[in-house]
């Protein structure tokens, strides 16, 4: 029988550094949304909700460090800096608009799941 999973278990798995990618807890949000266009932190602090000017930085130079984000920085006073998707960055976005539309269509799901299955939890 032959494996559809391929390589995915050896450590040097492209689609491992993936799949590391989209389960930070805000890379995906981040990603999807720079891909409505350039956005200001202040912008991505209001757009994306619950998360915090620090680790929004943070996301934002991991992101940046594996050429999905550019930072652009204008020479203006007072500075303005804004932040995108590169091309790589892009080819993300229909992944993840995917796996947004599954959530919309099944996180009910989920959640009426998990309670029904709460009181078995606690025992």
């Amino acid at each position: 029988m032959h494996d559809s999973a391929g390589s995915v278990f050896l450590a040097d798995c492209p689609a491992r550094l993936a799949i590391e990618l989209i389960t930070t807890k805000w890379a995906v949000v981040v990603l999807f949304a720079l891909s409505r266009g350039p956005c200001r932190h202040g912008e991505l602090v209001d757009l994306v909700g619950g998360v915090s000017r620090k680790v929004l930085t943070q996301t934002l130079r991991r992101l940046q460090g594996y050429g999905l984000v550019e930072r652009h920085a204008y020479a203006e006073a007072p500075p303005r800096v804004e932040y995108s998707l590169t091309d790589l960055g892009l080819t993300l976005v229909e992944p993840i608009a995917v796996l947004t539309d599954w959530a919309r269509s099944h996180g009910d799901a989920i959640v009426t799941f998990q309670e029904n299955a709460a009181p078995d939890r606690r025992a």
